[in-house]
């Protein structure tokens, strides 16, 4: 704690992140599971990259935004993971205030960019299934740049209001989050300044920038669902779900949780089931994207076998 000057109020430097800390016989439990899952949710990410950048077969619009997700990914689980391990590990339930917000920016970022790339993808599965003659000279090379590079600078300009606003916040009075990363809601409830201005512009950014993403995304899919049932044949109709089933999978699981989240009464009752939905959220859904997508896809299956059967070669031949 530090005084401010010229003011009888005292100021906080850090906030403790109660994280599962009312479970202290499971922290070692804790620290084991979620250091498994941040290996696995790094490793399969990674592995999506390379094979999408290495594999000739999937070098296409769809893979390219697959890529694009999976570096998303990798940034986004390693802003709340590593923090959370540290805290398990050491006991030390600290973090300073600037590197509250700091994780508080560039998480608010990275789900910000995620929400448009969920938008770009269900867009270039619109155009395949419900346009498919003119595909290819829509969803082009130039095209797909721009769309990854306007959903990475969505994500940037909200990290750079979140800078702009997050620092006007005064912090004097309780310093405990009951949560195991530094969340918005629970942290302007902490503020001892006026928070109606910054609540306010967040709510707008919010709308324009998660609720408008999805509302997209839902009228691809409703497109999607209607060009789907017109067509005549069963294996034509699965043909035609497949090439997107993967992608709606991981939509459902992102939206779904953060909905519950931020959705569910903030009861003293609900709030340990909160922290389960943001776990999904926050560290289960980076884990489930490659396999979803390595599970579900013919292709990055064939692709997953052929670089196995060349490291193969390789060890047997080494010259």
């Amino acid at each position: 704690m530090e005084k401010g000057e010229g003011e009888n109020q005292t100021s906080v430097t850090e906030f403790i992140l109660q994280g599962f800390g009312d479970l202290p016989e499971l922290q070692t439990l804790f620290f084991l599971l979620f250091l498994v899952i941040y290996i696995a949710t790094m490793a399969g990410n990674i592995l999506i990259m390379m094979l999408v950048m290495a594999d000739q077969h999937l070098h296409s619009p769809m893979y390219f935004f697959l890529g694009n997700l999976s570096c998303l990914e990798t940034c986004y689980t390693s802003t709340i993971l590593p923090r959370v391990l540290a805290s398990l590990l050491t006991g030390d339930r600290t973090i300073s205030v600037e590197g509250c917000i700091t994780q508080l920016v560039l998480f608010g970022s990275l789900v910000t960019t995620e929400c448009y790339l969920l938008t770009v993808m269900s867009y270039d599965r619109y155009l395949a299934i419900c346009k498919p003659l003119h595909y290819g000279a829509l969803m082009n090379g130039r095209l797909c740049l721009q769309l990854a590079a306007g959903s990475w600078i969505s994500g940037f300009l909200a990290c750079t209001l979140f800078m702009c606003l997050m620092p006007q916040l005064i912090f004097c009075g309780p310093n405990e989050i009951d949560h195991f990363f530094c969340d918005f809601t629970l942290l302007i409830q902490l503020s001892c300044s006026d928070t109606s201005q910054i609540t306010l512009i967040i709510h707008i950014f919010t709308f324009l920038d998660a609720v408008s993403p999805f509302l997209l995304t839902l009228t691809s899919y409703v497109c999607i669902i209607v060009t789907i049932l017109r067509i005549p044949s069963t294996r034509g109709r699965q043909k035609a779900f497949s090439t997107c089933s993967s992608h709606l999978i991981v939509v459902a699981l992102f939206y779904g949780t953060i909905m519950i989240v931020y959705m569910l009464p903030k009861s003293s009752t609900l709030r340990a089931l909160n922290k389960v939905f943001s776990v999904c959220y926050t560290v289960l859904t980076p884990l489930a994207n490659p396999l979803i997508y390595s599970l579900r896809n013919r292709e990055v299956k064939e692709a997953l076998i052929n670089i196995a059967r060349r490291a193969e070669t390789l060890t047997k031949n080494p010259n």
